[in-house]
């Protein structure tokens, strides 16, 4: 009997057995599309303190907050990825007690882990500050002249009070992100991307139209000029509205699995099942917060115009990776399902038509970077200093984006399969074992325009590395899927 054509496809039957371009393009595109909306309020934040008086001492704190932050999102999100393959999976292969379980289990482990946060940011934010200054405080201490000595200081000590105030607020308020990252995920698990796609939007765009009313102030609603905690403020206001309306979304919509509170607990399995595949994913974010803290410090040492540029460089270069990030999102339930319902094929076309649309997005990016990079820099006000040496540092980093663009692909099919310590192994060797050491050595040697090479050295490394697991994985699933 033929399937009536105008009924909507169940997730099984989209995952199962629809063409694979257009499941990708439905499962991703809504992502991608977020995500780019997510790059921009976060490159809205820095564009707007860059109009405050102390514009390179709010860019430089909002930038120097990125490893904490990084941090909190590596493991939110990492906690979700392994949410999220694990109920894919569960569901692929007609399990829905143990997909139900490791939904509850994985929203439980977010919400201790906010509250983890929300310590961190009230007790360790000054001192994270003050730690990260030091080489520059260090070096404003020892200028001869008293005048120019105190206004170093001064300035220093600006960066140190915008940065504690605008992490404290962040971090402590945290419990609206893992929310939105826990829910956001169940919907892509379940094949509603689309909605995952609004409750992102909606929290995105809240933080784009509070950004001034909170950072420049309102005087006729009362509201004060809080500079740059202003944009901390309407960023977390921004997470629990995306939370709160996916949270919604999950109990209404969401058929295959229910959250219940009484089922918000512990369960040690399920906790290692989910960590399995999403330790990988935390242990590679907090890789990443570890060296964006040291390359600061490295960068410090030769000016703070340097260390600003490093943030601006990563607020501009999500816009390039946000939507390869948006792919994996839309691509991993694809692999997981398929995986686990032994659908070998459907695997492999999934990973080949995602690289080939990371590596085109990202050469789009490169393109971008090399021709126009004093425009991009323009837009964060940078002073000449910071476009001297950020016009070149944008050119030679954006050599490596195509590359990059084939390394993040890989590294979401190993955990998508459950071989997720071979993405661990690739980020620690990249921005550990390569990049700093690199950066440090080329610094040190041909001065700050050769450090910026250090990013092309690291991506040889991954792309290696890539190559290497690449083989072995496909190995380990010919033989598991015959």
């Amino acid at each position: 009997m033929q399937k009536n054509p105008g009924k909507a496809l169940s997730h099984d039957e989209k995952m199962g057995t629809m063409p694979i371009g257009p499941l990708l393009i439905s499962t991703a595109l809504p992502m991608m599309l977020s995500m780019l909306v997510q790059a921009l309020y976060n490159v809205v934040d820095s564009l707007y303190v860059s109009r405050l008086a102390s514009s390179e001492e709010a860019i430089n704190a909002v930038s120097l907050s990125f490893p904490l932050q990084t941090l909190m999102i590596g493991i939110g999100i990492g906690t979700a990825v392994g949410t999220n393959a694990m109920l894919g999976r569960y569901l692929g292969a007609k399990m829905p007690l143990e997909a139900e379980r490791s939904a509850n289990t994985g929203l439980f482990l977010s919400i201790i882990t906010s509250l983890v946060f929300t310590v961190i940011g009230l007790s360790f934010s000054n001192f994270y500050f003050r730690s990260i200054n030091s080489p520059a405080m260090n070096k404003a201490l020892a200028i001869a002249d008293a005048l120019e000595r105190e206004a170093e200081v001064a300035r220093i000590n600006k960066i140190i009070s915008y940065g504690t105030s605008y992490c404290t607020i962040c971090l402590s308020l945290s419990m609206g992100f893992f929310l939105q990252a826990t829910f956001e995920r169940m919907l892509t698990a379940t094949g509603r991307s689309r909605i995952a796609m609004l409750c992102q939007m909606s929290g995105a765009v809240t933080n784009i139209l509070l950004d001034p009313v909170f950072i420049f102030g309102v005087d006729w609603m009362g509201i004060p000029s809080l500079e740059v905690a202003g944009a901390a403020v309407a960023t977390v206001i921004g997470q629990f509205v995306a939370g709160i309306m996916a949270m919604v979304f999950v109990s209404a919509k969401v058929k295959e699995v229910r959250i219940h509170i009484k089922k918000l607990k512990w369960h040690t399995q399920t906790v290692k099942e989910i960590y399995k595949i999403g330790l990988p994913s935390i242990i590679m974010q907090c890789v990443g917060s570890v060296m964006n803290y040291l390359m600061n410090l490295i960068l410090i040492g030769f000016t703070t115009a340097a260390t600003a540029f490093f943030g601006v460089y990563y607020k501009l270069q999500s816009f390039i990776f946000m939507p390869v990030f948006g792919l994996n999102n839309g691509m991993v339930p694809i692999i997981s399902y398929n995986y686990g319902a032994r659908q070998k094929q459907r695997v492999w076309s999934t990973v080949r038509l995602s690289v080939y649309i990371s590596m085109a997005i990202m050469t789009v990016g490169m393109i971008v970077f090399e021709t126009m990079p004093g425009t991009l820099l323009r837009l964060f006000n940078a002073g000449e200093e910071m476009m001297k040496l950020g016009t070149r540092g944008l050119r030679i980093i954006a050599i490596h984006f195509p590359v990059a663009g084939f390394c993040i692909i890989m590294g979401s099919v190993f955990q998508a399969v459950g071989n997720p310590t071979h993405s661990m192994i690739i980020s620690v060797c990249r921005q550990l074992l390569a990049l700093l050491p690199a950066a440090w050595l080329l610094g040190r040697l041909f001065g700050l325009d050769a450090l910026w090479f250090s990013f092309l050295i690291a991506e040889a490394v991954s792309l290696a590395l890539s190559v290497t697991f690449l083989k072995k994985t496909r190995g380990i699933i010919d033989v598991a899927l015959g």
